[in-house]
């Protein structure tokens, strides 16, 4: 039997005629930049998240690179975030010129850790006359970029208290996790629109994933939604006259129409991948795997918050981690590690002065993570086989 790691084509046989008729649309009006078209999917993205304003741009990550550049981020800031997370997150704030301050991550959620903030704000940071936070490099501190990694929500509530304390902006990271409900109080909010800004990655493996590169950027303030509109198109109001520097940022109208025939369908496959999830679990506890794996937690799960979860992943900790793949593969079963190499031991950011043994946790997190199929069209049989493989493996390791 072959399970890949996502099947999209399998996806696309029932979302065809909707999906075909939106791209015939914008072919036969011949507008294919900004427009109707991503004007609608903008205000659908609104009403989805519950955001104040919606801005379509080209990719998730020309979505945080167009919020630091709104925000004025530069040389001789710094930004805090996750040394666990896809590169685009710290790389962004190295391309506007800032300087990344790495925060190791809840072994539990592999979300950036409240209490290591916490603990570094008050601890390691230097404070100047006027109550600005600078890091222990002399970079004024200007935002956090919580990452909701793998579909399910960083601590907001801790973090936005955080934020306040100290003066800093949050630029959520949630290109994982469009519709992931968090519970705060008496009332759910969803991924993106608790912070100062939210960005989203529409690339095709994301739970509503475009035919290409696309992403949005959903913020609170009129008056930030106006400026990331603007840098998207050359820093260009009036046509040729530039008020700023921007850059290429648009979304297309064929991948907005595309993905706003999709969006509906969101919901219910975030609602499959929890099935599936709940299956894994009953298959690896039968196979008495639950005492070998390390299962994806689900914190919000008792709060009655419908997506508490959203499954972008589903992530297990495994002994032999890298063996277990290479197995996987052999009997044709998709697998992917996210991330070998946590972000401060990356090559790049070698200037920064991390090494080794910062961050613990992320950097166990990187030798012992392994993504299983979870896309939404997965069948019960499939599942078993991934559970019958990797029991399997394990009974094959202890029998030597």
């Amino acid at each position: 039997m072959r399970v890949p790691l996502l099947d999209l084509q399998l996806q696309y046989q029932s979302l065809k005629p909707a999906v075909r008729a939106e791209v015939e649309a914008v072919m036969d009006s011949q507008q294919f930049i900004l427009g109707p078209k991503v004007e609608a999917f903008e205000a659908a993205i609104r009403q989805y998240t519950g955001a104040n304003h919606a801005v379509g741009v080209s990719s998730g990550t020309d979505a945080l690179l167009a919020v630091l550049m709104a925000l004025g981020i530069g040389p001789g800031d710094a930004v805090i975030t996750s040394p666990y997370t896809f590169f685009a997150t710290a790389g962004s704030i190295a391309r506007v010129g800032a300087e990344p301050v790495f925060i190791d991550i809840d072994p539990g959620t592999y979300n950036i850790s409240v209490e290591e903030l916490d603990a570094y704000l008050v601890q390691a940071c230097k404070r100047g006359r006027d109550g600005s936070l600078f890091s222990y490099s002399g970079k004024r501190l200007r935002a956090i970029m919580p990452v909701h990694l793998f579909g399910v929500c960083a601590p907001m509530d801790e973090i936005l208290y955080l934020a306040a304390a100290h003066r800093l902006e949050i630029i959520e990271d949630a290109a994982q996790a469009l519709g992931a409900d968090y519970p705060s109080g008496s009332e759910v909010f969803r991924a993106g629109a608790m912070g100062d800004f939210g960005c989203f990655s529409f690339f095709p493996s994301k739970n509503l994933g475009a035919f290409g590169d696309a992403g949005m950027v959903v913020c609170r303030d009129e008056s930030m939604a106006a400026k990331v509109r603007v840098l998207r198109n050359h820093g260009m109001e009036e046509r040729y006259f530039h008020s700023m520097v921007g850059g290429n940022f648009r979304l297309d109208a064929l991948q907005a129409a595309i993905l706003h025939a999709k969006l509906p369908f969101l919901d219910g496959w975030s609602a499959a991948r929890r099935a599936n999830a709940r299956f894994y679990r009953e298959e690896f506890a039968r196979r008495g795997l639950d005492n070998i794996l390390t299962l994806p937690v689900e914190p919000y799960a008792t709060t009655g918050a419908k997506n508490h979860h959203i499954y972008n992943q589903f992530v297990i900790r495994a002994p032999r981690r890298d063996e277990l793949c290479g197995h996987l593969a052999k009997n044709e079963i998709g697998s992917a590690i996210y991330y070998p190499v946590p972000l401060h031991l990356q090559r790049c950011f070698s200037r920064l002065g991390y090494k080794a043994g910062d961050f613990p946790e992320a950097e166990k997190a990187a030798l012992e993570t392994l993504a299983l199929p979870i896309y939404p069209e997965l069948t019960q049989d499939q599942q078993r086989y991934v559970v019958d493989a990797i029991a399997g493996f394990y009974a094959g390791a202890s029998s030597r």
